[in-house]
Parts: C-alpha cells; sequence; structure tokens
C-alpha cells in the first residue's frame, strides 16, 4: 500500500467525534444517494466501488443488493470505522483512490460523497475512477457548493458570527489548494470527460438550528474550531455562536449545496 499524505481536512479527529459525524452525514444524505444510485439501475450481481466509504453505511447497502453473485470494493485513506466484521462479497482496501490498483474497466458502479472536495488535484483521483468503470458503467458523484452557505434568520450578532465561520470555511479550503464550490462546477467537468446519459441534481436545503444538516455542520465546526481560527476569518467565540445558531430550532440557514451527478461512461 502506499502511504500518501492526505489534505483530507478531519484527518486528525477524535475517533469517537468523527465515528458520530460520519454517522450524523449518513442519516442526512444517505436517502439522497440512494435514491441516485437506484436510478443507475443497481441490481444483483453488478460489481461495485464505494470511494471514501466512511462509516460504511452505502457499502453495506449496496452489498446487499448486489448480493452474493455481486461484490463491493470499498476505499478509504481510513478504514478505522470499516473494521467491523462486513458481509462476504465486500473487501474493504485502505488507500487513496489516486493510486488504487485495481482490474481496469471491472466495475459496474461507482460511487463518492463528499472525496473529491477533499482532493487538491482531484481530476486524477476522477480520471482513476473512470478508467476503473466498465464500458457504459454508471459513475454517482456527490459533492458540496460551499458558495450556497447563507445565514437567513436569526439574532444580528449570531448571523455575523455565521457569516464569518462561512468565510473561515472558505479560507480553510483555499489555504489547503481545494475548491469550496466543486459541486457546482462538477457537471460541466462530467461533460467535458464526454459522460453519457448526465443527470444533475443541486440540492440547496434550508436547515432550521437543531436539525439534520446544522447538526452535522455544528459537528463539523467543534472538530475544525482551531482550523477555522487559523485562517483569521472567525473567532473563538464566532464559533461558539454558530454552534448555538446550529443548535436553535428558530434559526435557519442554508449551510452548503450539494450537487449530485449521475452518469454513464
Amino acid at each position: 500500500m502506499r502511504v500518501t499524505e492526505s489534505s483530507y481536512v478531519f484527518a486528525n479527529s477524535q475517533h469517537l467525534r468523527e465515528l458520530e459525524r460520519l454517522q450524523k452525514i449518513e442519516e442526512v444524505f444517505d436517502p439522497a444517494s440512494r435514491r441516485r444510485i437506484l436510478a443507475t439501475g443497481l441490481t444483483a450481481g453488478w460489481r461495485c466501488l464505494e470511494v471514501g466509504a466512511g462509516a460504511g453505511s452505502i457499502m453495506r447497502w449496496i452489498a446487499d443488493i448486489v448480493g452474493e453473485n455481486g461484490s463491493v470494493v470499498a476505499v478509504d485513506i481510513n478504514t478505522e470505522f470499516l473494521t467491523d466484521l462486513q458481509p462476504s462479497n465486500v473487501e474493504v482496501i485502505k488507500e487513496d483512490i489516486r493510486y488504487l490498483q485495481l482490474e481496469k474497466h471491472s466495475f459496474d458502479l461507482i460511487h463518492a460523497r463528499f472525496v473529491l472536495i477533499h482532493i487538491s488535484d482531484f481530476r486524477v483521483a476522477l480520471s482513476q475512477m473512470l478508467s476503473l468503470l466498465k464500458p457504459g458503467g454508471w459513475i454517482v458523484l456527490e459533492e458540496p457548493d460551499f458558495s450556497a452557505a447563507r445565514a437567513i434568520v436569526g439574532n444580528p450578532e449570531a448571523l455575523k458570527s455565521v457569516h464569518r465561520v462561512n468565510q473561515a470555511i472558505v479560507q480553510m479550503f483555499a489555504n489547503k489548494g481545494l475548491d469550496y464550490a466543486l459541486g457546482v462546477k462538477l457537471p460541466a467537468i462530467c461533460q467535458r470527460l464526454k459522460l453519457q446519459n448526465l443527470s444533475v441534481e443541486h440540492d440547496t436545503p434550508l436547515s432550521n438550528g437543531g436539525f439534520g444538516m446544522a447538526t452535522v455542520m455544528k459537528m463539523s465546526a467543534i472538530q475544525l474550531a482551531e482550523k477555522y481560527i487559523a485562517t483569521g476569518q472567525a473567532t473563538d467565540d464566532d464559533i461558539e455562536q454558530y454552534c448555538q445558531f446550529a443548535d436553535d430550532p428558530t434559526t435557519w440557514a442554508i449551510y452548503h449545496g450539494t450537487v449530485g451527478v449521475v452518469a454513464a461512461s
């Protein structure tokens, strides 16, 4: 296995906090991911690749659908949440997708959610995924669009803090050579790669505090507070205000958009 330096912003997160965050992401985003994946015609016998398997919910769900005559390969730079006993048709590989050595043109379906935004040379990662896809195979990509983020309803001081934290998020990605708005650029990238049957969705949910995406972003802010503050865009008090805002059911905000692309090779 090739060990690579990752620009993944959660690389040094505490184990339990990161597991809880990943499980909350699954709770919030899995329904849309499953719908997009099912749109490909996923069925028994398919060979599938799950890139950035996280805590493993989509990996296990796909494995159940493809059954014993199908298979799932799950790849992640951190597989510590995938060490429990897995279904017999699942193989877990600890590796960076850019350097994954598998048989070319061997997968019917490849899925990646919130992966490419963490890779500065994401085009290399995407090219690698496409090289592993069978002719006529399907790829499902889901990436965030932080340019959509804005606070809508809350007290004036809290709104200012949320805006500053949003700016810190943008700056944190920029400092790592990452594109905070990669999601909205993904459809055009896939179009230029001449992918077929391109289907695009841009979800920008308006969320109130204490639920769903607000909770996910609060959990992220707690883990990434030092990185946000290091950008110079936000203070410790701003982080505290942001977390309180995200907990308050009377507040409303768009925390980020999610662009989903479904396409065939």
